[in-house]
Parts: C-alpha cells; structure tokens; sequence
C-alpha cells in the first residue's frame, strides 16, 4: 500500500514540479515573449498560482466520492486527470503560434492540474494511513509526502538534462517538452500499481455498517470548523517556505545574482534528494514523540534559517548556495513529514478524505500559490532579501497558531468507530477537539 501511494503521488508531483519549474525557465519567453523579463517571469508564475486555487475545488470534489465511493476509485481518476493534462501541456503550441490563445491554454491545463492533485493528496495520505499498523501512522503517512521531493528531483532533473545537452534555442523549441510528453508513459505505470491496491479497511467498515456520509464537506464544517482552521494554519507557512526555498530561489538566483541556472537547479535537487530519506524519519519521529512536537522544531529551524539562506546565496559560491537549499529543505523535512497523519487524524473516518483534503488544499492559495509571487515583488519593492524572510517567519508563525489550537493526534485509536472519532488517550478528552 505505501509503494502504490509513493509511485502516485511521485508521479502526480512529477506533473506539478514539471510545470513550476518550467514556469521559471521557459514559459515566460515563450508564452509571454512581449512583456519585459520581470513582468513575463510574473505572468508565469501567475499562471502557476492557477493550479492551487483549483487544488481546494479538487479536494472538494474529490473528497466528496472518496468520503462516498472509496478511497480507491478517486485515486485512479486523479492520477488520469493529472497525466492527460501534463501531456498536453507538452504538445501545446506558444504565443508566436496562436497569440494569446497559448497562454490562456496553458493557464486552463495547469487549472486542471490543480484539481487532480487536490484529489490526489487525500486519498494517498489516507489509504497509507488507515492501512497500517495504528502505531506507525505518522512513519506510513509520511510514504505519500515523500512523493513531493520524489517528484521535484524526477521533474528537474529531466529538466535540467534537456537543458544541458542541447542548445538553448533547441531546448526553447522542443527540448522541454519531452519530460511533459514522458507523463503520457509514466500515467499507465501508476494506473497499474494502483488498480491492484485494495479498498480502505476502515472505509468498507463504514460502507458495512451504512454510515457514510450524505454530504461529506456539508458535515465537516458543521462538525469539525476548529480541526479545518488548524489544518489550514498549519499548513500555511510550510507552503510559503517550502514555495520561497525551491521556487523563488531559481528566481533569485538567475534574475538578481546572475548566476547560471544550474546553480540553483543542482543545490536543490541536492537537497531534495536528501528529503527522500528524512522526510519518513521525521513520519517516525513523530510517532514516538507526537506530532505537534516534530512540526513545531522544523517550524523554529525554518524561522531561524530563512535568515540565512539570502546571505549564503549572496555568496555566489554553488557550495554554499547547496549548503543554503539542504538546510533549508531539512527544516521543510520536520515539518512536511509529522504533517500528513496529523492533520487526517483531525478528522472521523466517514469524512476523513473530505476534511483532510479541504484543510489542506484551501491553505495552497494563501500559501504555495502566493508565495513566489509575493517573495519576487517584495524584493522588487524594498529590494532587500530581508522583506522575504520576514514574510517567511510571519507564515511560519500563523502554523505555530495551528499547531497550539490542535490536540495531539498520534494516539487517536482510529478503528474505534466508523462515524466519530476515536477516544484519545488523554484523560478528560473525548474526540480530538473536546
């Protein structure tokens, strides 16, 4: 079960790293050739942003039939969703071809994107989690968020070889669009794996006893308003410094430094293979000293390096730009790997995929969507680095409000009933909000 959520999400993450990073290299000359260099790059990054706001109505629709249907079925879907739309990113033709026509294209398909992965998160998260051993959530869950740097270092990666062994006008004309094309392929390698995983035990539980749910999201806000806010501020400033670490470095780095591409691309692909091994160690972590605690450490690491992560890029030296990337993706490591099974723990069974997926997604739009964009204009504006750091910490403080509203979640009992949620070990509590 976690291979088959790994093998997804990586490739649902593929797909959406894809389209990022290219967002940064090549979308802004070839979709927006008539605006200046910082306002192309801005409208590029502005069609990026479309993906997360789509990504709330994803976890909506979605949520609703894996709430109703089962996790299993939505899973295919998405995984559909996300690779037809990548694929045709990759056969789209630019501005010089079909004028605007292009770039409203690309903002529609990226738009499609986003509701494939705001389906896909949930039900990866949740199959991981209510399939396993009840004392190693947080180690399981943590397999699905593994998928992100699994999926940013496949993305870049073929990105970057493009990039590197073919001229720049070969890669502006072709060469970019071959790991989009790849999507195509990799969508049937996921359907397989995951067309042979089984059903939810706790949702067939639900389905057995006829408990679920009419209206899934209907019910999650009139049963759990107080697990939705804290899912959501949780989640914010792990997007912006997530977003600012891996997508407006690339920005920085070639725009203000001047510095080849390969600099940034390289240091955080370094960085974000070492993720491959943490994030599981922080799911761990978590699941012998309790989630608050693991996501609160990386949220005072990430505060604290985010004021030195400028100053070592200012150096100009690609050891201590990698140096920058790596420590900063180690304090997203601490914070992304607790992060799944605490916030599916917030939520009863019959409406886990529905709330799970709402809190989650909805914080993308203030969060990861924004974040590239607000970090570009506020050194635009006060050109200093400083500004961005302090817009980081302001979003890392709004998660520590989150965390300090949430009960802890790791020792909910979650096959205690298919229509509440279960007794936590805490005397005195009854359900994770009492």
């Amino acid at each position: 079960m976690i291979l088959a959520s790994l093998i997804g999400t990586s490739l649902e993450w593929y797909d959406f790293f894809l389209y990022t990073t290219a967002a940064t290299l090549v979308f802004p000359q070839l979709f927006f050739p008539d605006l200046d260099p910082f306002n192309a790059t801005l409208a590029s990054l502005t069609t990026n942003a479309v993906a997360f706001v789509a990504r709330p109505l994803g976890g909506i629709v979605f949520g609703h039939f894996g709430d109703r249907a089962g996790r299993k079925t939505v899973l295919v879907v998405t995984l559909l969703v996300m690779g037809v739309s990548t694929f045709l990113i990759g056969v789209l033709p630019g501005y010089a071809s079909v004028g605007v026509i292009a770039p409203v294209l690309l903002a529609l398909l990226r738009f499609v994107q986003g509701l494939g992965l705001g389906g896909e998160w949930g039900g990866a998260v949740i199959m991981s989690l209510e399939h396993g051993d009840g004392r190693r959530r947080g180690f399981n869950a943590s397999w699905p968020q593994v998928g992100v740097p699994a999926g940013y270092v496949l993305a870049t990666g073929l990105l970057t070889v493009m990039s590197f062994t073919m001229s720049d006008a070969a890669f502006l004309s072709w060469g970019w669009r071959v790991p989009f094309l790849l999507s195509g392929a990799l969508v049937f390698v996921g359907l397989w794996v995951r067309l042979r995983i089984s059903e939810s035990p706790l949702f067939a539980e639900v389905e057995q006893h006829g408990a679920k749910a009419k209206m899934p999201l209907l019910e999650v806000l009139r049963t759990h308003p107080r697990a939705l806010l804290s899912a959501f501020t949780a989640r914010i400033g792990v997007d912006v410094a997530f977003y600012t670490f891996t997508a407006y470095i690339i920005v920085y780095i070639t725009g203000e430094l001047d510095l080849p591409r390969s600099y940034a691309l390289n240091a955080v692909l370094i960085a974000s293979a070492l993720q491959l091994a943490l994030i599981p160690v922080a799911g761990a972590l978590s699941d012998r000293y309790g989630r608050r605690p693991v996501y609160l450490a990386g949220v005072v690491a990430a505060a604290v390096w985010v004021f030195a992560f400028f100053p070592l890029l200012d150096t100009r030296s690609f050891p201590l730009i990698a140096l920058a990337a790596i420590v900063a993706l180690v304090t997203h490591a601490a914070m992304y790997g607790p992060q799944a099974a605490f916030i599916a723990e917030l939520f009863s069974t019959r409406l886990r995929y529905s709330g799970a997926s709402m809190g989650y997604q909805v914080a993308g739009i203030v969060g990861g969507s924004l974040a590239p964009v607000i970090a570009l204009q506020l050194f635009h504006t006060f050109q200093t680095t400083l500004a961005v750091s302090i817009y980081v910490v302001a979003a890392l403080a709004v998660t520590t409000v989150g965390l300090a509203i949430a009960p802890e979640t790791r020792d909910l009992d979650l096959a205690a009933g298919p229509d509440v949620p279960a007794k936590p070990s805490l005397p005195g509590q009854v359900g994770p909000f009492a």
